[in-house]
C-alpha cells in the first residue's frame, strides 16, 4: 500500500510517499480502507520532533473509510461498513496511508449526514473539544465559555459543541472570521488583534486555551471562582494548576484519548444537524507536504483533509 513516511525530522520536505506492507488486523481489530484523514497540529509536531517519544512514526490519526477485514472476536463491524474514528491516540496510528488497522472500539459508524472528508476531519478535534467541554468542565446550559482561536480546527468544533450544551459562547478570532463563527452560533466575538480579551471579559465558567504562552495566565484572570481553564497547548501549561488553586480556580492540561463513547456523542450531534466540521482544504495524499505548509500558516479556517481514491 502507499503511505506517508519520513526518515528524519524536519520541515514538510521530509515527508514522502512510499510503498509499504499492508497491515493485517489482529484480535479485536479491523482493517480500514482509508477514504479521508485530517492533518492536525500533532502531525506537524511529530514530523518535527517525534513527539513525546522522540522517534519517527507514521503520521495520521483521524480516519474515515470502509472496513476491509475484521480480526478475531470483532462483533461491532463487518466488511463494507463505513466508519470514522481516532485509532490508538496518543500512540501512533498511521492513517495517512491507503489502509490502517484500528482497535474496533476506537471507531463508530460514519454518520450519513457527513461526507467522507467531514468524517475524516472530525474525530481528533471533535473528541478534544468534547472531552474538554463535556467531561472535564461539564459545561451546562447558561454557562459562559471562551474558546480561543475559535475558527481553528478544534475551536470551531468547540463552539458548536458548547452551543449544543446550552452555553453562552465567546470566541477570539480575527474580524474576517467573525461572520463564519456567528453562523456556527457564537454569541460574542473578540478580535484579538484589536482587543485584549482579559481586559473586557470576566466571570467566565470555562476557557479552552489552544494557544498557550501568556494566554493561560490571562485566561485565569477572566474566570469566576471555581471556573476552569483547559489547556490544549503543551504539557508545559500544567504549571497553571498551582496558580489557579491559589486563586480559587481550576486549570488543567489535557491530551485527547481515543474513546468510542465520545465518538458516538459526536456522531449523534452530527446526525441531529448540530455539528459539522468546516473543511478548509481537501488535498490528495501525494500533496501531504503542501497540507503541512498550509496548516503551519496558522490562518486556516477549519480543517485540512487528505483524501485517497
Amino acid at each position: 500500500m502507499r503511505a506517508v513516511i519520513q526518515d528524519d525530522f524536519g520541515g514538510p520536505e521530509v515527508l514522502k510517499i512510499a510503498n509499504v506492507e499492508r497491515p493485517e488486523p489482529g484480535p479485536a481489530e479491523v482493517l480500514v480502507r482509508v477514504r479521508a484523514a485530517a492533518v492536525n497540529p500533532t502531525d506537524v509536531w511529530h514530523r518535527m520532533t517525534g513527539g513525546l517519544a522522540g522517534r519517527v512514526v507514521r503520521l495520521g490519526w483521524d480516519v474515515s473509510g470502509v472496513v476491509e477485514a475484521v480480526g478475531t472476536g470483532v462483533t461491532l463491524f463487518v466488511p463494507g461498513d463505513e466508519v470514522m474514528g481516532l485509532p490508538r491516540h496518543p500512540s501512533p496510528a498511521g492513517t495517512h496511508a491507503e489502509y490502517v488497522v484500528s482497535p474496533a472500539r476506537h471507531l463508530v459508524r460514519k454518520p450519513a449526514s457527513l461526507t467522507d472528508e467531514e468524517a475524516g476531519a472530525l474525530p481528533l478535534a471533535g473528541l478534544t473539544a468534547w472531552q474538554a467541554l463535556a467531561e472535564i468542565a461539564d459545561v451546562r446550559p447558561g454557562q459562559r465559555v471562551l474558546v480561543h482561536a475559535a475558527a481553528g480546527g478544534v475551536g470551531h468544533i468547540a463552539v458548536q459543541i458548547a452551543k449544543a450544551r446550552g452555553a453562552y459562547v465567546i470566541g477570539t478570532a480575527r474580524a474576517a472570521k467573525h461572520e463564519f463563527l456567528r453562523r456556527l452560533g457564537a454569541d460574542e466575538l473578540i478580535d484579538y488583534t484589536e482587543v485584549h480579551f482579559d481586559e473586557v471579559l470576566s466571570d467566565l465558567d470555562m476557557v479552552i486555551d489552544t494557544i498557550g504562552g501568556s494566554y493561560g495566565p490571562r485566561s485565569l484572570r477572566t474566570l469566576r471562582a471555581g471556573g476552569i481553564v483547559v489547556s490544549l497547548a503543551s504539557p508545559g501549561e500544567a504549571y497553571l494548576a498551582g496558580e489557579a488553586r491559589a486563586a480559587g480556580k481550576r486549570a488543567t492540561f489535557m491530551v485527547v484519548e481515543s474513546d468510542q463513547a465520545g465518538l458516538r456523542e459526536l456522531a449523534a450531534l452530527a446526525e441531529a444537524g448540530r455539528l459539522r466540521p468546516e473543511i478548509a482544504a481537501v488535498l490528495p495524499l501525494d500533496a501531504v507536504a503542501k497540507a503541512h505548509d498550509l496548516l503551519q500558516t496558522g490562518r486556516t479556517t477549519g480543517k485540512i483533509v487528505l483524501t485517497l481514491p
